[in-house]
């Protein structure tokens, strides 16, 4: 398969996680919000890897991943790097109590995020999506 075709599909993918969560917070659904923007931002990283011609690991968190392969992207995207592998490693660790609460502790997905948590996780899946949006609209012109 093509490298922008799949680049691309995932982008749009992403965007769909990306409306998913924007639903959500206007439902007051917190733990979604949080859940489709991880989804989001994972989508969209992983568009970002495949566009420079990296296989991209299967696990929710990249970042490390961008962060190792930084020579591969333009400069206004390798600043932006160290921002997006922090929203990544966040919202990855946030992914599964978002779904499932924590058990063991008896706390529902509900208990574990408000409004604040909601919003900043929703903030770095805007600045994902967009800045990968951006990629690979410049490299597949």
């Amino acid at each position: 398969m093509r490298t922008d075709v799949m680049a691309r599909e995932f982008l749009e993918r992403a965007r769909s996680r990306l409306l998913a969560a924007e639903a959500a917070m206007e439902r007051g659904d917190h733990p979604d919000v949080v859940r489709f923007s991880q989804e989001c931002v994972e989508l969209s990283l992983k568009a970002c890897l495949r566009a420079v011609g990296i296989e991209y690991p299967k696990v929710h968190d990249v970042g490390d991943v961008l962060l190792a392969s930084e020579d591969r992207f333009p400069g206004w995207m390798r600043s932006m790097l160290p921002r997006l592998a922090e929203i990544s490693r966040d919202l990855a660790a946030k992914r599964s109590p978002a779904m499932y609460g924590l058990e063991t502790l008896g706390r529902l997905p509900s208990e574990l995020f408000d409004e604040g948590d909601a919003e900043e996780a929703l903030e770095g899946a805007r600045l994902s999506y967009e800045a990968s949006s951006r990629l690979i609209e410049e490299l597949f012109r």
